[in-house]
């Protein structure tokens, strides 16, 4: 468990015992509500709200897996880092609240990197109220390694993937195919982007690098009449609308036209030669909503939604009795063969 206090010196390599102080110094630049005992001790104690559900998550990404350093800079994988717990925890309509981080960097570790880490993770949950109350640290035989556990709390009932009903409508927040845009870009380069506009490529790699996680949508959705199972979109919706479908023992028909692919993704599709839609439905880490809702609800839900966070809702498709898994139709309502998402260990 973190634990010390002092900011370390520069000077010189700093220790375990310096990199902690160095942590501690960082995180506790936001507030803690509902922690008793944070970093400082070996186990943190949290105030939970009687009555609620506790929710918990956690997300490991790593090195040349999840992030590149050529690219990244330490600020950027804290807050992926973050990122990724927090869209977990919005996928069933909680509130998150506490993290705990644990981190392994090769030796000798850089404080001011350290501190840009932990400073990425602050600003990404502090829009949240989520405070860091604690983690681990070690040294890696190579490359970066970020383990985020997050907790969080559910007054209602969890929106789970298991929840899904025939007749459902499938709806998506936002748009979708821009962090797998904002990756092609970062792989490139500037120069084999031709004309795209400066503003279209900041907006794609903002999107690979700092994702926003829809923790504001969704709380409302989860809070909201008519939405059955919702889960946040990290893998791609191909692999994501499987997994409700699996739990659910239902199957999707997904129809592509409907879908709200990004225009800045067409954009950079257009300059290398891809395919936005594949993108759409198969890139991944867009950390958008998927969900199932009756579709008697869908007009109160989509300008809901609008009115309370700005975020739009698409209804891309309906969950199915007769087929399992996810079915895409093309134009005519020809089956169009997708690929699943990102998968470890697939070779």
């Amino acid at each position: 468990m973190i634990g010390a206090t002092d900011p370390p010196s520069r000077s010189s390599c700093p220790g375990e015992l310096e990199i902690i102080r160095l942590i501690r110094r960082t995180v506790e630049r936001s507030p803690a509500e509902r922690v008793e005992t944070g970093i400082g001790d070996d186990t943190a104690v949290l105030l939970p709200q009687p009555g609620a559900r506790l929710l918990a998550t956690t997300d490991l990404i790593v090195e040349d897996v999840h992030f590149r350093r050529a690219w990244a800079s330490p600020f950027d994988i804290g807050w992926k880092a973050m990122a990724v717990n927090l869209s977990d925890i919005a996928g069933k309509g909680g509130q998150p609240l506490w993290a705990l981080v644990a981190l392994a960097l090769p030796a000798p570790a850089d404080p001011a990197e350290v501190e840009s880490l932990y400073e990425g993770m602050r600003r990404a949950a502090a829009p949240h109220g989520v405070a860091i109350v604690g983690g681990d640290t070690s040294v890696s035989p190579r490359g970066w390694f970020v383990n985020v556990t997050l907790l969080g709390e559910h007054l209602g009932v969890p929106r789970l993937r298991s929840a899904a009903t025939p007749g459902d409508a499938v709806a998506v927040t936002g748009t979708l195919g821009r962090s797998a845009a904002g990756l092609a870009a970062l792989e490139a380069g500037r120069a084999r982007l031709g004309a795209v506009r400066p503003e279209t490529i900041e907006a794609v790699t903002a999107s690979h690098l700092r994702p926003t996680a829809r923790v504001a949508e969704g709380r409302w959705l989860g809070a909201a009449a008519g939405v059955h199972a919702m889960m946040d979109c990290s893998d791609g919706l191909a692999t994501d609308l499987g997994h409700i479908c699996r739990e659910s023992h239902v199957g999707a028909r997904v129809e592509l036209d409907r879908l709200p692919v990004n225009p800045a993704a067409r954009e950079v599709a257009g300059a290398l030669g891809a395919d936005a839609l594949s993108w759409a439905t198969s890139g991944g880490e867009d950390f958008e909503l998927v969900l199932t809702c009756d579709r008697a609800a869908v007009p109160a839900l989509r300008d809901g939604l609008g009115r309370a966070t700005g975020t739009a809702l698409t209804v891309v498709g309906e969950i199915e009795a007769l087929e399992k898994g996810v079915t895409f139709l093309g134009a005519g309502g020809v089956r169009v063969a997708i690929p699943a998402g990102y998968e470890h260990f697939s070779g």
